[in-house]
């Protein structure tokens, strides 16, 4: 394990400083990094994106035979992306500051089978899994039908075998929703972070579901353990499965082609900024990825978590990265964005993709709660507050006039710009408890300050 220094070093830095008090704080690359040496030096390889994006393709036929709510895109797994001019004039008006290019919200909270960015990865994973199980018993050729997992022969192997995850939430639904589909025994170990329907919807599928009064690692550690009690049992690590991050990546290119249907340039000169929840980082780490590959130079990307739990920031603004959590420099990691209440950040995206994250922004829990009610008032959409990190992310950049300066976003290009706030996490929310956040945020909008 790593030594740590001393909190007074660690305080030192101003930026650490700010994230100890809880205060919000945005702070950006100082130069860019060409995406071609960021990807390279990543020492990931870019054939596994092509891989999951091949994957996903295969099994569209057996979603659309499983799931209702994929059939009306042939068992395609993919997310609306619409424009939110009414959100982007409430909020020039409320931060003091008119926001040139437009602003779009990628809709992750519906994606189709569990409403959330986290749905792209865990889905993916238990896919290939289930792949390699199949194939290994002698039950599936490369060229065949996914629907072949649901013959009594590959069933009778594949409930043999478990899926064990932990989570604060939108993972384990993934996981736990496509597993057991799937015959798989599966074990959700959730932290005391993750909301109670979560929980409930998914033993109301025959998923185990393991408390734990610790946080996310706790849940983590527990789920790990129990995989390697028992070689039957698959544990889809969060901090570390590049079979989840391919699963992240290969959102890029779908969104490369929605912007191509609606006649959107994107090149230095109409620039992509994309904003992103982040909690442990394997979520905005794989698509940010993808997004590299799809759009090189032409793409930025912002972080976006709440202040009480800004492991990502930290860990990558010391060094440290998981060797540090938001506990050692003082952080309770409560948060009502119960998808990003991470102590402790993927080393994996931390260390591999750190040239190619532009900036963090971390925000309050009041802030996220008064976007909610701003973007039902302004335009009848309803997320997670974890969905709503990033809707300061565009305002933070424009501050910063060093980031800006380096990277060539002048007056004239960034009016090209187009600003895409991804959302993760809502549609799946019950009625009564959406109408809960809804009202929270819109009594917090007039309270809080937006300068």
């Amino acid at each position: 394990m790593t030594q740590l220094p001393d909190l007074e070093q660690l305080l030192g830095d101003p930026v650490v400083a700010a994230l100890a008090r809880a205060e919000e704080n945005a702070w950006f690359a100082a130069s860019p990094t060409e995406a071609t040496a960021g990807i390279k030096d990543s020492g990931i390889d870019p054939a596994i994106v092509a891989d999951a994006q091949a994957r996903f393709r295969r099994f569209a036929p057996w979603f659309a035979e499983r799931f209702g709510d994929t059939r009306a895109t042939h068992g395609i797994l993919e997310s609306p992306l619409v424009g939110i001019p009414d959100m982007q004039a409430e909020l020039s008006a409320r931060f003091g500051t008119e926001l040139p290019g437009k602003l779009w919200l990628k809709r992750d909270d519906s994606l189709p089978v569990s409403g959330s960015i986290k749905a792209r990865g865990g889905i993916h994973e238990v896919l290939q899994v289930a792949e390699r199980i199949a194939t290994d018993a002698g039950l599936m050729k490369p060229e065949d039908d996914a629907r072949v997992l649901m013959t009594p022969e590959v069933q009778a192997v594949l409930t043999q075998h478990g899926i064990a995850v932990g989570s604060t939430g939108n993972l384990g639904l993934s996981i736990g929703i496509v597993a057991s589909e799937l015959g798989f025994k599966t074990t959700v170990h959730m932290s005391m972070d993750a909301r109670a329907w979560k929980k409930d919807l998914l033993r109301s599928r025959g998923v185990e579901v393991v408390e734990h009064a610790g946080n996310f690692s706790d849940a983590v550690e527990a789920g790990r353990k129990t995989a390697e009690e028992d070689p039957s049992v698959w544990f889809v690590d969060d901090e570390a499965s590049l079979m989840l991050f391919a699963g992240y990546s290969a959102a890029a290119s779908r969104l490369a082609g929605q912007l191509k249907a609606m006649e959107i340039t994107v090149d230095e000169q109409h620039p992509l900024i994309v904003y992103l929840p982040c909690g442990v980082g394997g979520g905005p780490g794989g698509v940010t990825f993808g997004l590299k590959l799809e759009f090189g130079d032409a793409v930025h990307c912002v972080f976006a978590e709440p202040t009480h739990s800004p492991c990502m920031s930290l860990g990558v603004r010391t060094g440290l990265h998981d060797a540090i959590s938001v506990q050692d420099i003082g952080l309770d990691g409560k948060t009502a964005a119960d998808g990003l209440a991470v102590g402790r950040p993927s080393r994996l995206v931390g260390e591999h993709l750190q040239q190619m994250i532009d900036g963090f922004i971390t925000i309050t829990d009041e802030r996220m709660k008064a976007f909610q009610g701003l973007l039902h008032d302004t335009e009848g959409i309803d997320i997670e507050p974890s969905a709503a990190a990033g809707f300061a992310g565009p305002w933070r950049i424009l501050e910063n006039h060093d980031y800006l300066n380096a990277f060539g976003l002048t007056p004239q290009v960034l009016a090209n710009a187009t600003h895409i706030v991804w959302a993760t996490g809502g549609s799946m929310v019950p009625a009564a408890e959406m109408a809960g956040y809804v009202a929270e945020g819109q009594a917090l909008v007039d309270n809080v300050i937006w300068g």
